[in-house]
């Protein structure tokens, strides 16, 4: 059934009040920050971690990724959640498991115990994940989905960028080890710099809980829940018009949610290997996007810098590349819709086979003096500006594409349960990229870079035979 669109006019556009809907649309993008600063605070605290329970690369990557496992959970069942409790008290969930976990990580016993904390947050960041556009989207006008939509993956970048220099900023104030460096294990206010870095995320979540209990709660959930009248006044408050056209909107929500089945993860079953293929294709791209080891740049640049003799600028240069990611994330938004998915894709993978080939080769020539790994020569600035051309060429196409793409290039009838594949499939590469890299870099950083580069020149054909074209398609035409 067909839900009749509620015209919009231009005295109705005038009358919307849209700087209550950004306000509205940042609040829910705060999520987004903490999904972004949760998941890569981790990284300035690495080498104090390793260094405060003694452990190696294998412990190291089982606590970095630990958080990854609690958000493809949170991810998993955070739609589930939200039909369940709603939208606020979601979000209001997820902020308190952010401050839960940054505490508790910040005062952890163990490396165990550590893990268990970032396991907590993990389950706030897949929360957050699947909120904060869901919200956005149900919220937002019309005419300004599409730009408010893209509030969440910008606070994502602006989350590592700020957890970057938060770290930094941390680290400066510690006090100088032997080797001349800021001692991430020295006494800082009575705890390890390492564990201010980890604390800081209780911040943010406070901020996330205050903006998350003065917001409107989704109209679409209220209508759901029989709450007609205060769905009426959230839809005037947001879109503007009076009650008669808020009514209409309600209605035609309702007929909406009569007719809507939701899809189930046996309606992705057929094809030749047990899968639709549009399904085998969301995987694949969900995949390969974190296979080409982007998140080792976010998670663990401070310590692949001081593995290769940047021991002193080693958590300053990792600032550099969330600033990339940033603006390669604006140059994304800006083209995604005039040249399209498949050429952003494209250029990108060429882009990140270049900038981990050259990485790789210039890892392959450090060398040992005196006991201390280093890269001789211009080895060391090569390494620094192809590990962020990668950065850039990621965040300029998979970066943003991938999450536009998933929510597109599905049928209707199967768009659900195959989002949340997608989605669940992306989380376990993570994981399985965020557990092995310790150890990889700890056999050959080289020839770990050279993998990457592998599946970033893999991602090229199957981008060319696999992926159709979405640019300009409506969601109701995508078979």
């Amino acid at each position: 059934m067909n839900v009749p669109n509620v015209p919009v006019t231009g005295e109705r556009s005038e009358r919307r009040p849209l700087g209550r809907v950004v306000f509205i649309a940042g609040a829910a993008a705060v999520g987004g920050f903490l999904f972004g600063y949760d998941s890569s605070n981790i990284n300035g605290a690495v080498l104090g971690i390793e260094h405060h329970f003694d452990v190696g690369g294998g412990a190291t990557g089982l606590t970095v990724s630990s958080a990854l496992i609690g958000s493809a959970a949170g991810a998993w069942f955070g739609g589930l959640l939200s039909d369940r409790i709603g939208r606020i008290r979601s979000m209001q969930l997820a902020a308190v498991l952010f401050l839960v976990s940054a505490i508790g990580a910040m005062f952890a016993f163990s490396v165990w115990d550590l893990g268990g904390w970032r396991a907590v947050g993990g389950v706030a960041i897949g929360i957050a994940s699947v909120l904060g556009p869901a919200y956005i989207a149900e919220v937002a006008p019309p005419e300004y989905r599409g730009r408010l939509g893209s509030m969440q993956q910008l606070a994502i970048v602006l989350g590592i960028g700020v957890s970057a220099l938060v770290n930094w900023c941390i680290k400066a104030l510690a006090p100088l080890g032997p080797d001349g460096s800021h001692n991430l294990n020295g006494s800082l206010g009575g705890l390890e710099a390492w564990q201010w870095m980890l604390g800081a995320a209780a911040v943010p979540a406070v901020i996330y809980f205050v903006l998350a209990s003065i917001i409107p709660e989704s109209p679409h959930y209220l209508v759901s829940v029989g709450r007609r009248e205060q769905a009426r006044d959230v839809l005037i408050s947001v879109e503007g018009g009076d009650e008669a056209e808020a009514d209409a909107k309600i209605d035609g929500i309702l007929r909406s949610q009569k007719t809507e089945a939701r899809p189930k993860v046996r309606d992705l079953a057929g094809g030749r290997f047990g899968l639709l293929p549009i399904v085998w294709a969301g995987i694949g791209l969900a995949a390969f996007q974190q296979l080409v080891g982007i998140n080792v740049i976010f998670y663990y640049s401070d310590t692949l810098w001081h593995s290769v003799g940047q021991n002193t600028d080693s958590l300053l240069i990792s600032m550099v590349s969330p600033v990339i990611n940033l603006a390669g994330t604006f140059v994304a938004i800006m083209f995604i819709d005039r040249l399209g998915r498949k050429p952003l894709l494209l250029t990108g993978s060429i882009g990140m086979v270049l900038g981990l080939g050259v990485a790789a080769v210039a890892f392959g020539n450090a060398v040992s003096v005196g006991g201390a790994i280093t890269l001789p020569g211009v080895w060391g600035p090569v390494a620094l500006v192809f590990a962020n051309l990668f950065v850039l060429s990621f965040a300029l196409s998979w970066g943003v594409i991938l999450w536009v793409m998933l929510g597109e290039m599905f049928p209707l009838r199967i768009r659900g349960a195959a989002l949340a594949v997608g989605t669940a499939t992306n989380w376990v590469a993570n994981w399985l990229v965020t557990v092995s890299f310790p150890s990889m870099s700890e056999w050959n950083l080289s020839a770990t870079y050279w993998v990457y580069a592998a599946f970033a020149a893999l991602s090229i054909p199957f981008v060319l035979r696999f992926i159709k074209e979405t640019k300009g398609t409506a969601l109701e035409n995508v078979s």
